[in-house]
């Protein structure tokens, strides 16, 4: 048998073998994503149902900034939170953000947003380190005391956020609200982080902060101000 024989064959089992692990691969991810989108699909609400709850608190995921300003997608799920608000079944605010820089400041514009629109500076509360959906669940649940929440977001991020906050004990509901339309290379990130995040649920690694408690029900907002408002 020829060398170049053996070099052919162990190159076609070596492709063999890598497309049977993507092809895993592959089914593992649909299923895991399936099964997040399944586990919440229950817990997603519209405007219509607000009325029957009272949750500790709404809470708006960050979403970037433009020159200082809410990116489109940000200032959507801000209005869509002020949406939910007008509505009673909340009179506080949770902003869960990137404030990692003092340049990229998304929690501060957030409440300066809705503070514009009427609400009270002091029932709105900012989570200054919610680097990831996670981190911003984990902080809700561990920093803010958070039993109840209504989660404003993207609608195709709207299922990873309420099963993270669900599967770390949150009662949480998600708004079903959206306008703005998202392109694939959206929906493909958001596979893969759903992914990530069903095992980080399982495993429960801490965030790369933590720190005292500020519970949402009995405290001011202003507690977690870093500027004066007045």
């Amino acid at each position: 048998m020829s060398k170049s024989f053996l070099k052919n064959k162990r190159f076609r089992i070596f492709i063999c073998a890598f497309l049977c692990l993507c092809l895993i691969f592959a089914g593992v991810l649909t299923a895991v994503n399936a099964y997040v989108i399944s586990y919440v699909k229950d817990y997603i609400i519209n405007t219509d149902d607000l009325s029957q709850f009272d949750f500790d608190c709404i809470t708006v995921l960050g979403a970037g900034l433009w020159d200082g300003e809410p990116s489109p997608m940000l200032k959507e799920r801000l209005e869509f939170g002020l949406e939910a608000y007008n509505t009673g079944c909340s009179e506080k605010f949770l902003m869960s953000g990137d404030h990692g820089k003092a340049d990229h400041d998304e929690v501060n514009v957030m409440k300066d947003y809705v503070i514009n629109e009427g609400v009270d500076k002091d029932n709105v509360f900012l989570d200054h380190a919610g680097f990831s959906t996670y981190e911003s669940m984990y902080r809700a649940k561990e920093i803010f005391k958070i039993e109840k929440t209504l989660i404003v977001t993207t609608k195709y991020h709207l299922y990873r956020a309420v099963y993270d906050a669900r599967k770390l004990g949150i009662d949480a509901y998600g708004f079903d609200r959206e306008e703005l339309k998202y392109s694939f290379v959206n929906d493909l990130r958001e596979t893969a982080a759903r992914f990530k995040d069903f095992f980080c649920c399982i495993f429960k690694p801490a965030p790369t902060y933590l720190g005292e408690a500020i519970p949402i029900q009995t405290s001011s907002g202003s507690l977690t101000d870093d500027k004066v408002r007045v």
